[in-house]
Formats: structure tokens, C-alpha cells, sequence
């Protein structure tokens, strides 16, 4: 399994991936899931994968050179589409284009055509866009009230995005956000690991030099891992327990309620049992 995710704010975009890829518990290794397209000063677009990694190889190398038709005009690729909407419908074809050559064998073998793509950047001439590819090869696009998205093992690391990413969010704060994310996801599940690649774009820079390959040396990384832990323990217990007598409590748990109390059955010294 693995981790990713994208964020897109009105100063730039996060990207964010682990690199574990597991195939039980003995089968355990280290693959890139980032993957960057650029082009100066005409494009930078930035690839996360999740799911099968076989599938995602055969994208990854199939999309630099997949080609749409596009009428009597040049086929569309990657490097010349001009929106990244025309470039997430290049990647969707290159998904459809493997699952046609690799679909049926894997279905034939028990295994699921299972992969999940996140694709975002900045082509000359428009905003930055954000999208999420299925399996299917259809996808869907970030807007300002979800400005992120994740792939594989998301559910660890989605209350911290949800409580403190807005668009208005800035570069460096919801690059240490989405750290505390991945933080929560490795903390809970194993078959997310380090290394981990961050990316942050600046918008309308087609280029980045805010990019960083994480180990379990890093110490900024190191910090959050241990300063996220103390602190949620501190504001965990600087919450008050529950006051079953809410006569003097100021935050009573006990309150008159509509609702009925929970079903109970009560018995009495002696009474029979059937």
C-alpha cells in the first residue's frame, strides 16, 4: 500500500508520497511514487501513484509518449497540451490503454486492475489544476472547497487536512500539514513507509527547487514525529473528564435529553431467569 497526497492553495501546490510497497510481510520495498514533468518555463506537472505498482510503472512510461486524437490538428501529449485538463485526459487514456493490454491476464491471474493517480501543475497560459484519476481513467478536479486530494492509505491522515487546509493556507504550512498527515499514516499502518518525496510548486514559476527526499535521518521530520505526539497528548489532557454529576460541573455530560436511554433489563434478588 502506500500514501499520497496533493494539495492545491491559491500560493502554489504540496505534493507529498511515501515510497513503501508491500507485497506481504517478508516482501517489502522501496519504489518511487512521484514522478515530475517539466518543461521550463512552459509547464511543470507533478505525478503521484497508488495501487498496483506494475500498473503504475506501465502508466508512467506509457504517458510520456500516449497520444490523443485531436482532429486535424498535432495529436495531444503531455508536452504540448495546452490546459492540464487535456493532459489528465492524456493520463487517463494511458490507464485505459494499459488496463486494455494488461486487464484481462490479471483478471485471469485473481488479481485487481488497482491503481489511483493524482496529477497537478501549471501549463503556460492557465491556472494551476489539481485532479484525481481512477482506474477507470475518468477523473474528477480540485476546487476550492476540496483543494486536496489522497491516494492509497488516506484515512489516517485526513482529519488534520480537514480541520487546517484552506486555499488560503500558505506554501510552508500546509507542507508541514501534510508532514503531520503522513506522520498520523505511519504511525497507524505499515504498509506506508520512508523514504518520503516533498514537492512544493510556487504558482506561475513552472519550476521548483523546493524539493526533498525524507528519511528517518531528517530532523525537521524527526521534530514533527515528536513534537505532534507531545502535543496532542498535552491538549488531550488539558480537556477535562467527563462529570457524570453535572450538578456543579461547567461543561456537564449528563443533560436532560429527548432521546431515550439506552434498553436495559433489570433483575431481582431471586427472580428467575428463563
Amino acid at each position: 500500500m502506500t500514501y499520497c497526497v496533493g494539495i492545491k492553495l491559491d500560493a502554489g501546490l504540496v505534493f507529498l508520497s511515501d515510497s513503501r510497497t508491500n507485497a506481504g510481510l517478508d516482501q517489502i520495498s522501496t519504489y518511487r511514487k512521484m514522478m515530475v514533468y517539466e518543461k521550463t518555463g512552459d509547464r511543470f506537472m507533478v505525478l503521484l501513484s497508488a495501487g498496483n505498482l506494475s500498473i503504475s510503472q506501465s502508466v508512467r512510461e506509457i504517458l510520456q509518449v500516449e497520444k490523443l486524437d485531436n482532429g486535424d490538428e498535432p495529436p495531444i501529449t503531455i508536452w504540448n497540451a495546452t490546459s492540464m485538463f487535456d493532459a489528465a485526459r492524456v493520463l487517463g487514456s494511458a490507464v485505459r490503454r494499459v488496463y486494455e493490454q494488461d486487464g484481462p491476464s490479471l483478471k485471469q491471474a485473481g488479481v485487481d486492475f488497482n491503481a489511483s493517480m493524482i496529477l497537478g501543475g501549471q501549463i503556460k497560459g492557465e491556472a494551476m489544476r489539481l485532479f484525481l484519476v481512477y482506474s477507470a481513467g475518468n477523473f474528477i478536479e480540485a476546487t476550492r472547497e476540496t483543494c486536496y486530494f489522497q491516494v492509497g492509505e488516506s484515512k489516517y491522515g485526513k482529519p488534520v487536512l480537514d480541520r487546517m487546509i484552506t486555499p488560503h493556507t500558505a506554501l510552508d504550512e500546509a507542507a508541514k500539514c501534510a508532514l503531520v498527515s503522513m506522520d498520523s499514516t505511519l504511525k497507524s499502518n505499515l504498509s506506508v513507509g520512508l523514504p518520503l518525496d516533498l514537492l512544493v510548486y510556487e504558482a506561475d514559476t513552472f519550476q521548483s527547487q523546493q524539493m526533498v527526499c525524507i528519511d528517518e535521518r531528517n530532523p525537521y521530520f524527526t521534530m514533527i514525529r515528536s513534537t505532534w505526539g507531545q502535543r496532542l497528548r498535552q491538549v488531550f489532557e488539558s480537556i477535562d473528564d467527563p462529570t457524570w454529576d453535572g450538578s456543579a460541573a461547567e461543561h456537564p455530560l449528563c443533560v436532560p435529553s429527548e432521546r431515550y436511554e439506552p434498553m436495559r433489563k433489570i433483575t431481582h434478588p431471586g427472580e428467575k431467569i428463563v
